[in-house]
């Protein structure tokens, strides 16, 4: 099988405990009565490459390869136990520890295994916004003189400890590369930890395990429809994040002004619920009045009851929503003062390849944005924040990555052509798919836009079609720094292929 991911951070002292000793401290029932005995564990994997003498191999059937068929090489390579399902066929002669979940075993064993994690963890999940709500948290937790850390799309995040954005390639780790991580960061004494939880990572249990303290919830639309099917379970996949994971007594942080709200709270029996809006004025965190500008918005909240004043840097609704939620999350730990914390929102900074601002052409008075944006809802968010800031035309590049959900292709050249003045359609990351062939779907969506094939090209197109007044939003790939073409990686960053176009603007050598 191959391997996780690896974040690039020093791995934590290892233990090896008894098996028998950590299966009892999981809860009953998660796996079969007949549980191995005298078998000390040297370390625990679902990649039978990474096996070692001594190690638990868990043979667990995934989307792309079924672990039970490396069960020998795992057994060659030293493995003295194995994690099966309650059914699965097992070779004679090696112990087996069987479980009727045997994701969810896996997640809740490998927890026991490495055990530290850092004293307060704050989870998100929704369709949008959970890297920019953890890095607020990050930055807010940091402004208190704590030492955190957020974990996610970006990677692990946690200046304060010397470790600064490596980008881990997904969104929620696998249990294995999550709870070591968990205890990496324990070990170097990190207070708190915000992460994402995607809805593939709650769906599949990578987060069982995680001593989650609050959760947050920032907004469902439509998105990976390819691997949920129906919207339905991508709802159920989000939920387990407060049905199964917050405990009784844990603060559940809700976005109160979207849709599924409702539905959500529901789910959060016998668990503190927070709510923010900038609609509802009786929000425990409601927006009263908010006023854009150039570099940001003016806002007046109401934090529990008592009103501020403040200068919010960042410019959109969206990312008010972000911070809110973020501030929700803070203040959730027991003890923290909203009059200690709101005012600390003047000091957030914006999230790479979140409405990050690049540059302009030196000799016109525009702006470009790269966005991370990829479901039309993102899309239109962040072109809705964008407009009230240009005076010329709104410009937009949009794309969509292959062998992801095909339906949502028209509807985001829909809502770019709805809502920009100038659209541009070309490459995302096509991966095994033809980039004409998705390019054409989104131009269903938007017939009237340019048809661009290869992403730098487009860009530096996009670049030079900028006159006074005009904003150009690149969205969809966000901080990423490769486009995925096939089998292949290329080497590509939004931010710096934009940085190129306007050196080129400048010299006239477009």
């Amino acid at each position: 099988m191959s391997p996780h991911n690896a974040l690039h951070i020093t791995p934590p002292t290892r233990r090896s405990p008894d098996l028998a000793g950590l299966v009892a401290t999981l809860p009953h029932g998660t796996f079969a009565d007949s549980i191995p005995q005298n078998i000390t564990v040297a370390g625990l994997s679902l990649d039978s490459r990474k096996i070692r003498p001594g190690f638990l191999f868990a043979a667990l059937k995934g989307e792309k390869a079924d672990g039970r068929n490396f069960i020998p090489q795992a057994l060659e390579s030293g493995a003295t136990c194995l994690l099966l399902g309650e059914k699965d066929k097992a070779p004679d002669g090696i112990p087996v520890l069987r479980a009727a979940n045997p994701r969810r075993a896996f997640a809740l064993l490998t927890a026991a295994f490495y055990r530290d994690q850092p004293d307060t963890i704050t989870a998100v999940t929704g369709t949008n916004g959970k890297t920019s709500t953890v890095q607020f948290c990050r930055q807010l937790w940091e402004h208190l003189g704590e030492k955190p850390a957020a974990l996610g799309t970006l990677g692990i995040d946690a200046p304060a400890l010397g470790i600064s954005e490596e980008d881990g390639g997904i969104t929620t780790p696998d249990p294995e590369t999550l709870h070591e991580t968990l205890a990496a960061l324990a070990e170097k004494h990190c207070t708190h930890l915000a992460m994402e939880a995607s809805s593939h990572g709650l769906a599949q249990y990578r987060l069982d395990g995680v001593r989650v303290r609050a959760a947050g919830f920032t907004n469902l639309s439509r998105d990976h429809l390819d691997y949920h099917k129906t919207e339905e379970n991508y709802l159920t996949a989000k939920l387990r994040l407060f049905t199964d994971l917050l405990p009784q007594g844990g603060t559940a942080v809700l976005n109160g002004d979207d849709a599924v709200c409702a539905q959500v709270a529901a789910a959060c029996a016998e668990k503190q619920i927070l709510t923010y809006s900038l609609k509802d004025k009786n929000a425990a965190l409601a927006v009263l009045a908010r006023n854009p500008e150039p570099d940001g918005q003016r806002i007046t909240l109401r934090a529990f009851g008592k009103n501020y004043a403040l200068f919010f840097p960042l410019v959109g609704a969206f990312q008010l929503y972000n911070a809110l939620c973020a501030l929700g999350l803070v203040l959730a730990e027991s003890g923290r003062k909203p009059e200690d914390v709101v005012p600390l929102l003047e000091k957030l900074a914006p999230v790479r390849g979140r409405m990050e601002y690049i540059g302009a052409p030196k000799d016109k008075k525009s702006a470009i944005y790269v966005d991370y944006a990829h479901t039309p809802d993102a899309l239109e968010n962040v072109l809705n924040a964008l407009r009230p800031h240009t005076t010329g035309k709104l410009h937009v590049l949009i794309g969509c990555g292959g062998d992801r959900d095909s339906g949502k292709r028209p509807v985001m050249g829909e809502a770019a052509a709805r809502l920009a003045d100038h659209v541009i359609v070309t490459d995302d990351n096509p991966r095994s798919e033809d980039p004409d062939a998705i390019r054409a779907a989104v131009m269903q969506g938007c017939p009237a836009a340019e048809n661009i094939a290869g992403r730098r090209e487009a860009i530096f197109k996009a670049v030079a079609a900028l006159r006074d007044g005009d904003i150009l939003a690149v969205t969809g790939k966000g901080h990423e720094q490769g486009q995925k073409i096939g089998d292949t990686v290329l080497p590509f960053d939004d931010a710096r292929v934009v940085r190129e176009a306007l050196d080129a603007a400048q010299s006239g050598d477009v």
